[in-house]
Parts: structure tokens; C-alpha cells; sequence
């Protein structure tokens, strides 16, 4: 039996994402056999790995999730939260088993969010390399010049000196109160579209997300998930450039 980073069974077993844990391993609250961890350390399936005092179930024939929901305002897209503000996956009633998010979408912003406990499926959706496309409907006040836009569609300077890859723009409506933006873009950085609109002088008012690669959000409701179909899924895959995973998807 083929030993494996202890950070991808971590994430095989769906308990967080690959980097996340990572983080938890530089932190010491991974063990092996009763031993704490490094980055790098590898296991067997069999050997009895802790985080936090809390034994990591790694099924032997693992059945993957694959789930979209429309995220609604006001709740953090994480699986706890210190602060005790709502979470995502307070939402996932009826899961049936454990799964993480894929990617992120800050508190304030809605729209479409991927949940699964396929590791290597969710590094393959969020790896900036991949360049699978996300696209925003952005609610913002006007007025809204053609420089702007402009600037945004070429790419910008954020607050940290990142330059933003080009986007693609398209204003869909121009009314005196608002002007509504559907924007695509490639790359995965922390709260990017807003933070593109504040460096170009906009002031987001609605921040909704409505698609991830062929994936779209479609009529499901605020609040409420359900699991990708077959379809959206091999067209997710290909999107990414993703080989089919070693697991079973549930059937629909």
C-alpha cells in the first residue's frame, strides 16, 4: 500500500481543502500515531491521523459530492466561525456527509458556490492555472464611464499591487440609479471583482455570482442547494481539464 501526503488525505477524506490543510499541519494540530506532523510527512490509509484530538475518518471506497447552492447574503463561506456569524454549511441540511467549499464568496456577496469532499476535483476548479471562467452580475452606482470599464476589461492595479489578467465586461442595464455589470473573470484572487470595481472608482451595491465554467446558477432558490448533475459535472471537468476522479459520484 502506497503511502500519501498527509494534507491530501486530509482533503480525500473532505474534511477541508488541500491548502487548508496544510495550514493546520504548520499549526501542530495534525498527528500521525500519536506524533505531531511536518509538511511533507506521509501516511497509509491505515495509520490513525488526528487533527485537533479528533480521529480523521478515511473511508475505504469513498462516495464523492458534487453540490451547488445559492449562497445568500449575510453568511461566511467557511465551515465555522469564531465570530459565531452564520456559515455556509449551516445550509446543507440533508447532506448526509461531510463537504467543503470550493473557493469562496465574501460575506456580503451571493450567487453561486460549489461544495464537494473531492479534493483533487475542488484543487482543479480553484487553481489559477486551470483559468476556469466565473462570472459576476455587479450591481453598481452610477455614473459609469467607458474609461472604466475600460480599465477593468484590460486589468488594474488592486490595493496589494496585483495587476488583475483582462475581464471581460458587458453592461446589461443603465438606469439613474443603477448601472448592472456581468463580469468574467479567470483568476480566483480574495474578493477580486469588488476590489477591481474599487480600483477603477465604483461602489458595488449587489455582488452576485451566476456561474462557475459551464455551471450556472439558474432559478435555484436563495438558502438552498442541490447536487450537480452528470452533465454539469463532465462539463465542469472538462472546463478544468480535470481527469475523472478515482471515487464514485452519487447517482442522481
Amino acid at each position: 500500500m502506497e503511502k500519501i501526503r498527509i494534507q491530501k488525505l486530509i482533503s480525500d477524506a473532505g474534511y477541508c481543502s488541500r491548502r487548508k490543510a496544510e495550514t493546520l499541519i504548520d499549526a501542530g494540530r495534525v498527528k500521525k500515531n500519536g506524533r505531531p506532523v511536518q509538511l511533507g510527512d506521509k501516511a497509509l490509509p491505515t495509520d490513525r491521523i488526528t487533527i485537533d484530538g479528533e480521529q480523521l475518518y478515511i473511508p475505504k471506497k469513498k462516495e464523492f459530492r458534487y453540490i451547488m447552492m445559492n449562497k445568500p447574503r449575510g453568511y461566511v463561506t467557511t465551515l465555522s466561525d469564531e465570530q459565531g456569524r452564520r456559515c455556509v454549511t449551516d445550509l446543507l441540511d440533508g447532506v448526509g456527509t461531510r463537504v467543503y467549499p470550493v473557493g469562496r464568496l465574501d460575506r456580503n456577496s451571493e450567487g453561486l458556490l460549489l461544495f464537494t469532499n473531492d479534493g483533487a476535483f475542488a484543487n482543479s476548479i480553484m487553481h489559477p492555472s486551470r483559468e476556469v471562467s466565473k462570472t459576476y452580475r455587479v450591481t453598481v452606482k452610477p455614473p459609469v464611464s467607458d474609461e472604466q470599464l475600460s480599465q477593468m476589461s484590460a486589468g488594474v492595479i488592486l490595493d496589494d499591487g496585483f495587476k488583475t489578467s483582462p475581464a471581460n465586461i458587458v453592461t446589461k442595464v443603465t438606469e439613474p440609479t443603477r448601472v448592472v455589470l456581468l463580469v468574467t473573470i479567470h483568476e480566483g484572487k480574495k474578493r477580486e471583482v469588488r476590489r477591481m470595481c474599487d480600483a477603477v472608482g465604483l461602489e458595488v451595491t449587489r455582488l452576485r455570482r451566476i456561474s462557475i465554467g459551464p455551471v450556472k446558477l439558474g432559478m435555484l432558490k436563495p438558502g438552498t442547494w442541490r447536487d450537480l448533475t452528470t452533465e454539469e459535472l463532465r462539463a465542469l471537468r472538462t472546463a478544468a481539464g480535470h481527469a475523472e476522479s478515482g471515487g464514485n459520484q452519487r447517482k442522481k
